[in-house]
């Protein structure tokens, strides 16, 4: 009996994206878990503080629009369905740690650039799903 079932990847659609992917590929392939992308999009205003008297209502639907589609092709490249490719709005580790809750995962994986020092105490997302997170959590080496 494997230990894990379903993995959740959280990815965020750089270049470094793929690095993710393929460890999560194989930890999957090795355990014959199913697999779930998701991508956070953060709201627009939380970029400017809330402080633009404007609608941003159009910015933010192409946003997560050109995520889905980004997201999309991710799938269709490492062969993880449909209803398994999840685009959210929020703050990365709370829908991180939303997902994982309602999907019932064993397994989250996420990037990690391996930041040390000053870079450290300022936080980064994987440290924020490592300390929030009720299931395992293999963070992925960055190169």
């Amino acid at each position: 009996m494997s230990a894990y079932k379903k993995m959740l990847v959280a990815i965020d659609l750089t270049e470094e994206a793929p690095q993710v992917l393929n460890k999560a590929k194989a930890v999957s392939e090795a355990h014959g878990a199913e697999l779930m992308l998701v991508h956070v999009v953060e709201p627009v205003g939380y970029a400017y503080g809330g402080d633009i008297p404007m609608d941003l209502t159009e910015l933010q639907d192409q946003l997560d629009k050109a995520a889905r589609e980004q997201l999309g092709t991710y799938g269709d490249q490492y062969g993880v369905a449909k209803n398994n490719q999840v685009v959210t709005v929020g703050r990365p580790e709370s829908e991180i740690h939303r997902l994982a809750k309602e999907q019932e995962v064993d397994l989250v994986i996420v990037g990690s650039h391996g930041r040390k020092g000053f870079q450290l105490l300022l936080g980064s997302t994987a440290n924020g799903v490592l300390h929030g997170t009720e299931c395992d959590v293999l963070a992925v080496r960055i190169h």
